[in-house]
């Protein structure tokens, strides 16, 4: 009786190690997917933190800007007396004006004919800045004989003389490109002189040392070295091509952004002058950014060595 349960009892013994080894099997299946959710789990986690970081970081860095505004709409309404609101409207009124503005076509065309101007005269100063910048640092005697020429004239104030431009060129478009190019040109020449020469000494004597002519070293050293500091220029030319534009449409012009302010201020039309001050400065604004993104595309480089 008992070998016959001991028989008996074999087969089923068997049957819980075939058991055993089935869950094992299962159980080791499922340990890659449970660590691939954990993973995926983790990774969504760290997104969504990185996600809030950066929302709460936007937002800190925007609370200037958001007081501000916030200044602009109440202020004239409960903190300023009414007759204060005449010349200072809160903002919603400026942002309906602005509305109009655009829904008639105004404002484009005004900004057209502004961007038009800025864009020409400071495309001709990069150009015209950056070019002779580079000469003059890198040939010695050039700078002895040019620097105290280009001196004289830094200091001379654009806007002093946007008169002798209008009588050499008249009230048109040629005028007012080249109190521009004029404007925006030093900005980009001194810092183009700046930025060659302070390339640092050290990488010049290596790029020598391993046999680099003088084109080839301009090229791989001086130049990608000097980047930053002629972006820093390029940035000061672009706000300086805007400011001094939309002053010299103040005076003469039929179109842009300069002759839409005056002429709203001089027909009383006050939330219409402040839309166009508020488009000069997202103007600005856009323009800056643009140059920002420029910059960090043309010294990739820094971030690759900093990496």
């Amino acid at each position: 009786m008992s070998a016959t349960l001991t028989k008996t009892a074999r087969p089923a013994g068997g049957e819980t190690a075939a058991l055993e080894t089935a869950v094992g099997e299962v159980t080791s299946a499922e340990k890659p997917a449970t660590a691939a959710l954990a993973s995926v789990t983790g990774a969504v986690a760290d997104a969504a933190k990185g996600a809030a970081f950066r929302a709460g970081s936007w937002l800190w860095k925007a609370t200037g800007i958001l007081a501000f505004l916030a200044l602009w709409e109440f202020g004239p309404l409960y903190l300023a007396a009414p007759s204060t609101r005449v010349f200072l409207p809160p903002l919603h009124e400026v942002l309906l004006a602005w509305g109009k503005l655009f829904e008639a076509g105004s404002i484009q065309g005004h900004l057209a004919a502004s961007l038009s101007r800025s864009v020409a005269g400071f495309g001709i100063a990069v150009v015209a800045g950056v070019s002779l910048g580079l000469l003059i640092a890198w040939y010695g005697r050039l700078n002895s004989v040019l620097n105290p020429l280009l001196e004289l004239f830094r200091n001379t104030a654009a806007l002093a003389l946007l008169p002798v431009f209008t009588l050499l060129l008249g009230i048109g478009e040629e005028s007012k490109v080249t109190i521009v190019a004029y404007a925006a040109f030093f900005p980009v020449l001194l810092n183009t002189i700046a930025g060659v020469k302070t390339v640092d000494p050290l990488l010049v004597r290596a790029a020598k040392s391993l046999g680099l002519n003088s084109f080839r070293l301009f090229q791989k050293v001086i130049l990608p070295s000097a980047v930053p500091t002629i972006f820093t220029g390029i940035r000061m030319a672009g706000t300086a091509s805007i400011l001094v534009l939309i002053a010299a449409e103040m005076v003469g012009a039929k179109a842009g952004l300069g002759y839409l302010i005056v002429n709203a201020q001089s027909s009383f039309l006050i939330p219409d002058m402040y839309a166009g001050i508020l488009t000069v400065s997202l103007l600005g604004l856009g323009v800056n950014f643009l140059l920002v993104a420029l910059e960090r595309h043309f010294s990739r480089w820094r971030t690759a060595v900093g990496a």
